[in-house]
């Protein structure tokens, strides 16, 4: 039989267990009245350039200190967004100092090159990013727009399919943020838009190639009988939408 004694040290051990537990529990559990983690700069830098509050941004990623390859580059982001164009191409210099085989700053500088219309040094620039970085659809894809602005239309469509082999969604993203910037401006959007119609066609997408010829048709494409001739089409004209299509005369926008 226990003794009260030890009864009452056993209870006590039992007690003093249960509450330790409890305290480690409560130490595990966050504290709604401890401050919040302060972010970095280099995070509020991503937060004001996803806000568009691009000259916040640059603040923000100049406080890293020392300055990184990736910080310098999305400097030069957010001014290329501003379209300070020479600030822009000075950062991505100073990235591409600090790290010779940054394939996003090149891509960018060529980015840079394109919007001052200098093409054939654009054409440099993504092919250089493309040594480094070969699996890369946006780099492709703005190898391919250079070459349209030259009007060599069979390399833009050989580096559009390639862009579409990597990732089939590269022309229908939006986004100009992040690492790296994506160039789709071109001065012959009618043609761009039938290109790209081609491209889709030959790869079966077939929405996305009827999308495309009524954008080009939008945009004033008046050759409607390519459609009919080119062989990347042949699957198309069996759809009646095709027809539709055909039958239509957009007002262009």
């Amino acid at each position: 039989m226990v003794s009260h004694y030890r009864l009452d040290r056993i209870v006590g051990i039992v007690f003093l267990l249960i509450g330790g537990a409890s305290w480690a529990a409560a130490q595990a559990q966050p504290n709604p009245t401890s401050p919040a983690r302060q972010l970095s700069p280099e995070e509020r830098g991503d937060i004001y350039n996803a806000r568009k509050m691009f000259r916040e941004a640059i603040e923000a990623y100049q406080q890293v200190k020392p300055a990184t390859a990736v910080t310098l580059n999305k400097i030069g982001i957010a001014y290329q967004q501003q379209n300070d164009l020479d600030s822009a191409k000075k950062y991505y210099q100073r990235a591409i100092k600090l790290q010779p085989k940054y394939a996003e700053a090149i891509n960018n500088l060529g980015t840079v090159q394109y919007a001052f219309k200098n093409f054939r040094s654009a054409t440099k620039y993504y092919k250089k990013a493309l040594a480094i970085q070969p699996r890369s659809a946006s780099i492709y894809s703005n190898l391919g727009t250079a070459w349209f602005s030259r009007h060599n239309y069979k390399e833009a469509s050989r580096c559009y399919e390639q862009a579409l082999a990597i990732d089939p969604e590269v022309f229908e993203r939006h986004s100009s943020r992040g690492v790296m910037l994506e160039q789709r401006d071109v001065q012959e959007r009618a043609k761009f838009n039938y290109y790209m119609a081609r491209v889709y066609a030959k790869k079966g997408m077939n929405e996305l190639a009827l999308q495309y010829i009524r954008k080009a048709l939008e945009a004033g494409f008046k050759d409607k009988k390519k459609f009919y001739e080119e062989d990347d089409f042949t699957g198309l004209r069996k759809l009646p939408e095709f027809d539709d299509l055909m039958k239509l005369e957009p007002r262009v926008l």
